[in-house]
């Protein structure tokens, strides 16, 4: 499933990636540019907007504002579950691919690179990730939320 956020969902956009989904999150655009964007790309739009809501069969409106009650209600209403935890760059959506420390080594700290060997590099915007602790913790966080 590829999912859109409006310019008021960046944070929801960002974990939707985390979990594994294809979520374009462009600049601000008016409701028809949206729209368009979101028939064009097959996405499902997502938006706390109740008017763009209501003028598409392919958008949900998000209620709270509320980051993990956002996220419970986007996974009920579509039935998301987490599917491939941190493969998408949470900038850029673009997937994530495998590096070699020697390919990212400039780009990680020096302690980072002490304790781990497997690294992810997004391709288009070049930021690094790896299996820190913060990795664990997104994916317990993440794999409490939906349910």
């Amino acid at each position: 499933m590829n999912l859109l956020c409006d310019h008021m969902l960046g944070t929801l956009a960002k974990w939707l990636r985390f979990m594994g989904y294809d979520t374009a999150y462009p600049g601000p655009l008016d409701d028809t540019e949206l729209l368009a964007l979101a028939q064009r790309e097959d996405r499902v739009l997502l938006t706390r907007d109740k008017e763009l809501a209501g003028r598409s069969h392919r958008a949900l409106r998000v209620h709270s504002d509320d980051l993990e009650e956002q996220i419970r209600e986007v996974a009920s209403a579509l039935n998301l579950r987490l599917i491939d935890p941190l493969s998408r760059c949470s900038l850029c959506n673009t997937p994530l691919v495998a590096a070699r420390l020697e390919e990212v080594g400039d780009l990680v700290p020096e302690g980072v690179r002490a304790r781990h060997t497997s690294f992810w590099q997004c391709p288009t915007c070049h930021r690094v990730y790896w299996q820190g602790s913060h990795w664990t913790k997104m994916v317990e966080r993440l794999s409490r939320l939906p349910a």
